[in-house]
């Protein structure tokens, strides 16, 4: 059985701390079908690996907006 992993990157400018990361990180960590996240201070970005067949990326936006953090568009 194959996976099929998309990989994007979300532009969140509230970005700013450790502590960000580190919510954010928990936050998506934690999602079934969330295969890697890395959030990035400069950046103000996020990176993750996640499986469309498990999670949408409207869930994915949507547990972000609960942890305090809005994607930009």
């Amino acid at each position: 059985m194959t996976t099929h992993t998309h990989e994007i990157t979300l532009s969140v400018p509230d970005v700013s701390c450790e502590h960000c990361v580190k919510t954010i990180n928990q936050a998506l960590g934690s999602l079934d079908g969330v295969q890697s996240v890395n959030t990035d201070i400069p950046t103000k970005s996020v990176h993750l690996n996640y499986d469309p067949s498990h999670i949408s990326l409207e869930k994915i936006e949507e547990v972000l907006d609960d942890a305090g953090y809005t994607v930009a568009r």
